[in-house]
């Protein structure tokens, strides 16, 4: 039996950083698919009772035809099965558990997560560090605790500096490397 691996985000065309200034916003556009095994595999469940779990997970624009698609994707990949579960409170529902390839791929997606999130932890770590080596305000900009001053800003704002200087009230430079 081949390992299904989830799908990787498409690579740019483009070599140009240039052409990728907006950075991407919100959860990759495939990530309900691994919420939908974690959320069945911690308890059997029906459609309705997963849209609102996924909500718990930080997923909360979900579309309810988009996961009942998802769903049947899932049973279409053999990753879950659903059998009728009838009620005394209303119309039968579809319960949906997975398959043994369904807990490999939660397995799989845990991994790749896993991973993400170390590469993504060292991004921040590193970004976090940058407070210490960014160029630091000096002369009237610098407040005490080497940030630009408010009071600095609102006079670049509203002051004698010409468009789009970055010059304090005496006309020293707001960063220096």
């Amino acid at each position: 039996m081949s390992q299904r691996l989830p799908p990787r985000p498409p690579q740019s065309s483009s070599s140009s950083l240039a052409a990728q200034d907006d950075p991407p916003v919100g959860l990759p556009r495939n990530f309900p698919r691994p919420c939908l095994l974690l959320l069945i595999g911690e308890q059997p469940s029906h459609g309705y009772d997963l849209l609102e779990r996924m909500g718990q997970l930080g997923v909360h624009s979900v579309d309810p035809g988009g996961l009942y698609r998802a769903l049947r994707m899932l049973e279409r990949d053999s990753l879950a099965a659903s059998r009728w579960e009838t009620s005394s409170n209303g119309p039968p529902r579809r319960v949906y558990s997975l398959t043994a390839p369904g807990w490999e791929m939660l397995r799989t997606w845990a991994t790749t997560l896993a991973e993400t999130h170390a590469v993504l932890s060292t991004y921040l770590d590193r970004y976090g560090a940058l407070d210490t080596l960014a160029p630091r305000p000096r002369g009237p900009w610098a407040g005490a605790n080497g940030r630009i001053r408010s009071d600095a800003l609102q006079h670049q704002l509203h002051g004698d500096g010409a468009p789009g200087a970055v010059t304090g009230p005496d006309g020293t430079r707001a960063l220096e490397p």
